[in-house]
Formats: C-alpha cells, structure tokens, sequence
C-alpha cells in the first residue's frame, strides 16, 4: 500500500508541476508576446467576420512602428464610447502613419495627395469623411497612426474620433486561428508609396 501511495503522490506531484510550468509559461507569453483577441462587429468585413479569433503580437511595435496597411489591435479611445470596464480593443487597419497628410474626398483615401489604393475593400463601398476628417486633409503629429475599419460604410474609426497613438496600440494581428477555414497568416496591405 505504500508504494502506491508513494507512485500517487509523485504522479500527483509531478502532474502540479506540469501544471504550474505551463500556467506561468502561458502567462509570460500572454502578458510579453502575444495576445489572442477576439473580432467583435462587422467594422473590417469582408477581411475579417464577426466571431473570428487574431493572435496579436506584442512585440513588434516595442522594436519598430506600426507601417501603413498593417491590422493592429489597440485600445479604444475615450469618443468610442465603449462600456466602462469592458476592456474594449478595437481591430482595425492602419491607413496614415506619423507625418502624413489624410484626406477622405470623392469616395476614397488619399495620403499625402495620392490615392490610396485599396483592393481589399469592395468598390461599392461608400468611403464618407466623420467629424475629424469633414473639414479637409489632416496631418498626422509625431506618435499619431489613423486607424480605418475595412467596412468604411459601417466602422466606428479615426475618421470620427481622430488619430490613436503608438502607447493605445496593444500590437499588430498576425494571425488568425479560428474558424478553420480561415485559419491562416495576416498580411499586412502594400502600398507603392
């Protein structure tokens, strides 16, 4: 009888041990690397549905900045209204990086005077300026990223509440695991300027 309770107690040991080593491994990498986030609302169809799962990478953005056409995951501002305690994390896709001048006019983006070219987004989509960007070309200051859902009929985005900063960015979406079918890499969109 001793023997088995000796092998119980080391398989009961040993089986904690597993446990504890994977929990604080699972939470390094939670809190320091990356994050799974879930998308919430139509703002990025078609590129990316309700109820679909991102890994986000925390990393990249301490070593670099966010680039043009990259989907990130930040935190939403004050003017989104979001729930109070809700932890509400907006994805979305960056459009204008620090210094450059956005204008929304005659249906598209334009950054810097160009058009931005945007074959991930349907044509028919009516792309209409929000409160920050109804008055003209925009410049963005030094940290500012303006941040576009792909559903531009239908996304809450810094056309109506202004530029996030590079601190509210909780890192760039690199991978989506959930449903099956679109379990895959995240590219980010590459522009020719």
């Amino acid at each position: 009888m001793d023997s088995f309770s000796q092998k119980a107690g080391a398989f009961f040991t040993d089986l904690m041990e597993t446990i504890v080593i994977s929990a604080s491994i699972f939470l390094i990498v939670y809190l320091f690397f990356m994050q799974p986030h879930q998308v919430n609302g139509q703002s990025m169809v078609p590129n990316f549905q309700s109820g679909e799962y991102v890994l986000t990478d925390k990393i990249s953005y301490k070593m670099g900045n966010p680039q043009r056409g990259d989907v990130i995951v930040f935190h939403a501002p004050e003017a989104a209204h979001c729930a109070a305690g809700t932890g509400c994390d907006f994805i979305k896709r960056v459009l204008a990086v620090p210094g450059d001048t956005l204008e929304v006019k005659n249906n598209a983006i334009y950054i810097n005077g160009q058009l931005l070219p945007e074959p991930y987004i349907p044509s028919d989509f009516k792309v209409l300026p929000g409160a920050y960007t109804k008055n003209g070309p925009v410049v963005m200051g030094e940290n500012e990223y303006f941040a576009s859902g792909d559903n531009r009929p239908y996304s809450s985005d810094s056309r109506t509440w202004g530029p996030i900063t590079k601190q509210d960015i909780v890192g760039k979406a690199f991978f989506r695991y959930w449903p099956a079918p679109v379990v895959g890499p995240i590219k980010s969109a590459s522009y020719p300027f």
